[in-house]
Formats: structure tokens, C-alpha cells, sequence
């Protein structure tokens, strides 16, 4: 395949993606913010801040250019935070080639407007590439796919031939790529499991075990499945890589970022010590604000998200926390 590619956002999966991408000797444009981070990249051929120790091929490109980056790309794959991907979206729209392919590679919901990144892409993108967005999803830390580890990820899209088109671009012999046409749920369950993951976090971080992780992923995912079906998801979806297998890796693997914050909350540390002291986005902290109050908005019942917002946003104490989740009013399970 002889394609230009853009890897827009130098972050840990975005430099993970543009190495998978380059390693099947494609071409490869990785657009990364900081200029300081960029030319270290160019000279050392390692991203040292986001991906340290995992060496960058030679014909991978490293750009502080946004358009340069993405003008003529056949595919350009987003990758930035979820609160900044409108800004970038909008910086660099109007390079994009009308036959583009485009990839959300971000996982969130947008604070302040509520919004899925499918319903960003859908206001910002001109009519004619709205139905040309594919989203990627599911449990992938990013050192071990650097790492060549077996991974499997979902690829969502509206259109099925731009789906697979995404599923043949990624696809190796240890990155298995499926397709999928329930955008709302693999955005969804892709963007919750980071809250869910803070929880699973502060238990542990509580000194909990095992029973009490099990009955967060657990009841987590009802939720999660509660409010993707409010929101037009289909249930089934939240079984799959994108639902469950995400949000079991992150709640129980040592590479996630929102579990450690988590952990260090349950510790007895304040949110703004932790995060003084991170290089990374934990996206699950700004997506609890965005999901808690699009809950509320819509309704469901999530007591989990409810919980990590009270933490989070108005200092409660982790352990009164669970108290109060598990001394809630007896019913019966459902999802």
C-alpha cells in the first residue's frame, strides 16, 4: 500500500499508532505540538516524554506543522486530547483532501457541550466527510502494542468500506483490527471506561481486593450500557472489545493512567498533586465532569460515575464514598 498517512497529536498512542503505521514501511507524517518534543524526536528517533525507550523508524516523519501534516493525506488519524480535539479539528479542516479518510483515535466526552467526539467530527467536518469518520476503540495500552504484544481493537464507522479501508491500514500480524457499525457505543464505552477505571483505582488505593474490583467493572458496565442505550447504543456493543475487554484492562492493568490516579486518590492525595505530577493525560478526569452531568441530563442512573464526580469535583472522601455506594437502597440487579 503506498499511502500518505497523518498521525495528528504526539501523545503515547499517537506516536504508538504512526510507529505501527510507518513499521509496514508506509508513508508517514506524526504531527506533535511541542516544538522542544519535536526536535528531540527528529534527532533521537524517541519520543522520551510520552513513549520512552521505544525507537522511532527512520521513514516516520516528525512535523510541528499541522498543515503540511495533513494536506493530501489519503487518511488522518486524530489523536489529541478530547478537550482540545475540536480546536485542532478546526486549525486543520480546511487542508483536509476531499476524499480524506478520518480517524478519531480519542477517547472522551467534550466538557461544557456534552458531546460524544462523533458529534464534534459531525459539527466541524464539511458535508461530504461527515460519513467518511472512523473511530478506534478498545483495549490497547500503547507500550505494549509498541511492543508488538497480540491487541485487538475495533474500528466503527458509517460508512462500512471507509470501516474497512481503517481495518486494512492498521492491521498486522500482532494488531487485529475489527469493524463495526455502532459508532455511539464504541465511543461511548471508550470514554466511560476511564471512569470506571478511577474507581477500580480508589478501591484498590483503599486497600480493597478483589471481590470489590469485581463488583466495580461489574456494575460499571451496566452503567456504561445504561447510558449508551439512552443514547441510541446498541447493548450487545457493550460486551465487546470496545465495552468490556477496554474497561477490564483498564481497571486492572498497571499501564493505565486513570487507575493510578485513582490509586493515589484512595492514598489520601489530592487530585492536583497527582496531576502536577503526571506528563499524560488521564482523560477519565475530565470525562467524569462531561459524563456525571450528561447523566443527569438524560436521566440514568449511574452511582459509580455519581461517586468519582463527588471525589473528583467537591473533595469527598474516597472511603465515605463507598460507604455510601454500597449502602445504597437494596434492589435487584439489572441492567
Amino acid at each position: 500500500m503506498n499511502t500518505r498517512i497523518a498521525v495528528v497529536g504526539a501523545g503515547s498512542w499517537g506516536t504508538t499508532l504512526a510507529n505501527l503505521l510507518a513499521e509496514k514501511h508506509l508513508s508517514v507524517a506524526l504531527w506533535c505540538y511541542e516544538k522542544d518534543l519535536a526536535q528531540r524526536m527528529q534527532t533521537t528517533r524517541i519520543n522520551d516524554l510520552y513513549l520512552p525507550g521505544i525507537s522511532l523508524p527512520q521513514n516516520l516523519k516528525i512535523t510541528t506543522d499541522l498543515d503540511e501534516a495533513v494536506t493530501d493525506a489519503a487518511f488522518v488519524v486524530y489523536v489529541t486530547p478530547s478537550q482540545v480535539t475540536r480546536q485542532v479539528l478546526r486549525q486543520s479542516v480546511k487542508s483536509l483532501s476531499a476524499d480524506v479518510v478520518v480517524i478519531s483515535a480519542s477517547k472522551g466526552i467534550e466538557n461544557d457541550s456534552l458531546q460524544l467526539l462523533s458529534q464534534v467530527f459531525d459539527n466541524e467536518l464539511p458535508a461530504g466527510l461527515k460519513q467518511r469518520v472512523v473511530f478506534i476503540s478498545g483495549p490497547s495500552f500503547a507500550r505494549e502494542v509498541s511492543q508488538h504484544m497480540p491487541t485487538a481493537v475495533v474500528a466503527a464507522g458509517y460508512d462500512p468500506v471507509a470501516a474497512e479501508a481503517v481495518q486494512q491500514l492498521f492491521s498486522t500480524p500482532v494488531f487485529r483490527v475489527y469493524t463495526h457499525n455502532d459508532i455511539v457505543g464504541v465511543e461511548l464505552g471508550g470514554a466511560m471506561k476511564n471512569v470506571i477505571a478511577l474507581a477500580a483505582g480508589v478501591a484498590d488505593g483503599l486497600g480493597f481486593g478483589y471481590n470489590t474490583r469485581a463488583a466495580l467493572i461489574t456494575r460499571g458496565l451496566a452503567e456504561m450500557t445504561r447510558m449508551g442505550v439512552k443514547l441510541g447504543a446498541n447493548k450487545e456493543t457493550f460486551a465487546g472489545l470496545a465495552g468490556m475487554g477496554d474497561l477490564v484492562l483498564t481497571c486492572t492493568g498497571d499501564l493505565s493512567r486513570n487507575r493510578s490516579v485513582g490509586m493515589e486518590l484512595g492514598k489520601g492525595r489530592s487530585l492536583e498533586e497527582i496531576m502536577a505530577g503526571m506528563n499524560m493525560v488521564a482523560e477519565g478526569v475530565k470525562t467524569t465532569l462531561s459524563a456525571y452531568q450528561l447523566a443527569q441530563k438524560l436521566g440514568v442512573d449511574v452511582p459509580i460515575i455519581e461517586q468519582i464526580y463527588f471525589i473528583l469535583y467537591q473533595n469527598k472522601d474516597p472511603r465515605q464514598a463507598v460507604t455510601d455506594l454500597m449502602l445504597r437502597d437494596l434492589k435487584a440487579e439489572k441492567s
